[in-house]
């Protein structure tokens, strides 16, 4: 069998790429201004189907979203077949085809394609695919579908929904009458695995009080108005920023983000937050997850990702020892180079903590290695994994007293409120109140685990991002050559100082992180540390005084 070229020549023709753009595929697919992405979408439609094929039929995942990005923005990411991101080395290949200059090009590289990856044309091929609440995304949307005729693919339209969500389904349809069976393929099946979990692990819990979620105008806040239903008392929520066909509204001073960088409440829920009361922003696409609470003085205090996986982590590290599985179940934690040292010290002192290069993919990769493996970004975006063998510890081991019962059954509840594909904000949200409601936490008790250091994170534009290499999980500079010695002098100038370089992967800057005891001493070593930079390359500041990224 070969591939329909006629077809792919025909609607290839319609979708032609725009001369003076240049694609990457990244951690977060491809993305860019939604309209310049359509001859992206075709070219990754039939990507897609090329991938279940070489993959024996099963199920890809394509999800149109530019998840925080501002709404004139969209993209697209492709979904492997147990809900998680796209193999590292096919990113080269997506590249390659996005960036085929014309239809002859296209056809070229999709024919070398095919004869270096040996793909078996024969074979079916099976997506599943949905969009965000962004107004470019029907149009996108369209041209991902011509690629799926021009290849003859078997497409499953799952419509408006979570990023998290379509990772479900993907894993759910790919696992289903298998012993492996991840959840019923459909959103209800989604909405009923969580909230049943949940309902369990808060069973005989005091009541607790609604929870305020700023759904960033996006589409999560669909999906959340969903899952209240499902829980119905067990958990209030008030959910605000649900304007998700109000024009420019996605992300625009609200959300994960907003909260993450401006380290402030978005202005559109402060007459909604009383002091003591607890809140939390998701993201555009749902994937990202921050808390925040004011105090007495209504002052803002940030529960941000770093937050979340110590609360989350020293929870499981607990339930594990409750169950008397200390011996034969590790739970182990991934971070960042971006992760706070007072998360990080904190964490240290009660189970064992890696540090990988920033980028999904590679943390969830090293938490893999763990029999439960927590990982989070300081921006909300993270999950726990439990490995097939530790599921199946949990399945048959034999508690001894009722305390270890107990404790086992909260355990294998949490394998279900988890979404274990992906960051999930809504999951995650679970997750973090169901600890919350077992400590009889409120946010006071959860942010005085650790003290976060103060931290700046500032950029600086350069010439060329690609002189700047790193090691150590990015966290020390191997070039420039002598620059990281002067790094280092500068940062044993202050207490508790830590700080940082390392190049974008997607545009040409280089971002500099700086801690320190105080916070004026952060900023300063932060600033310092950019002229460092802008002295070595002779960049341009990329953000005017007090913006920072």
């Amino acid at each position: 069998m070969s591939l329909p070229i006629d077809d792919i020549r025909r609607l290839a023709d319609l979708h032609q790429k725009p001369r003076h753009l240049h694609f990457q595929y990244g951690t977060a697919g491809f993305r860019t201004i939604g309209e310049n992405l359509e001859s992206v979408m075709f070219k990754v439609g039939i990507l897609a189907g090329l991938r279940s094929k070489r993959l024996d039929g099963h199920t890809i995942g394509v999800m149109v979203t530019a998840s925080h990005n501002p709404e004139p923005d969209n993209g697209v990411k492709l979904v492997d077949p147990r809900g998680e991101m796209l193999e590292a080395s096919w990113e080269s290949h997506a590249t390659a085809l996005a960036n085929a200059a014309d239809t002859d090009a296209f056809i070229e590289v999709l024919k070398n394609l095919v004869k270096t990856l040996k793909i078996d044309l024969s074979k079916p091929s099976r997506v599943v695919y949905a969009r965000d609440t962004r107004p470019s995304g029907p149009a996108l949307v369209a041209a991902l579908e011509d690629g799926f005729t021009a290849l003859g693919v078997e497409a499953r339209n799952a419509g408006v929904t979570t990023t998290p969500i379509l990772h479900y389904l993907v894993r759910a349809i790919n696992t289903k009458s298998t012993k492996d069976t991840y959840g019923d393929d459909s959103v209800e099946g989604y909405m009923q695995k969580l909230s049943t979990a949940f309902k369990k692990l808060v069973a005989g819990k005091p009541a607790s009080p609604p929870l305020i979620i700023d759904c960033a105008n996006g589409v999560g806040a669909e999906a959340a108005a969903t899952l209240s239903k499902y829980l119905g008392e067990s958990l209030p929520l008030i959910l605000l920023n649900t304007e998700t066909t109000t024009p420019g509204a996605l992300n625009h001073a609200c959300g994960a983000d907003f909260v993450k960088t401006q380290q402030k409440i978005p202005p559109s829920l402060s007459s909604h937050i009383k002091a003591g009361q607890r809140a939390c922003s998701l993201d555009g696409d749902a994937d990202r997850l921050m808390y925040f609470y004011l105090d007495d003085r209504s002052q803002f205090h940030m529960l941000d990702g770093d937050k979340i996986a110590a609360l989350v982590a020293a929870f499981i590290v607990d339930l594990v020892k409750s169950a008397g599985l200390e011996n034969e179940v590790r739970v182990g934690i991934v971070q960042t180079a971006y992760a706070n040292g007072g998360s990080t010290k904190y964490l240290s002192e009660r189970l064992p903590v890696r540090c990988v290069p920033t980028g999904v993919k590679h943390l969830h990769h090293a938490a893999e290695r763990y029999d439960v493996g927590v990982y989070f970004e300081a921006n909300g975006h993270g999950t726990v994994l439990f490995s097939p063998e530790t599921q199946a510890t949990l399945a048959e081991h034999q508690p001894s007293t009722p305390a270890q019962s107990t404790a086992l059954n909260h355990l294998i509840n949490l394998t279900q409120v988890i979404n274990q594909t992906v960051g999930d904000a809504l999951s995650d949200m679970l997750l973090v109140e169901v600890v919350l409601a077992h400590r009889s936490y409120s946010g006071v008790e959860w942010d005085s685990l650790y003290v976060d250091l103060p931290n700046r994170l500032v950029k600086v534009v350069v010439p060329d991002r690609s002189i700047f290499k790193t090691e150590d999980a990015e966290r020390r500079l191997v070039s420039p050559s002598g620059l990281q010695a002067r790094i280092d002098d500068l940062t044993r100038k202050y207490e508790a100082g830590r700080a940082f370089v390392r190049p974008s992967g997607t545009e040409d800057v280089v971002r500099v992180y700086a801690e320190a005891r105080l916070r004026a001493q952060a900023d300063e070593l932060a600033y310092r540390v950019a002229g460092l930079v802008y002295d070595e390359t002779g960049g341009d500041p990329a953000t005017r005084p007090g913006e920072f990224l």
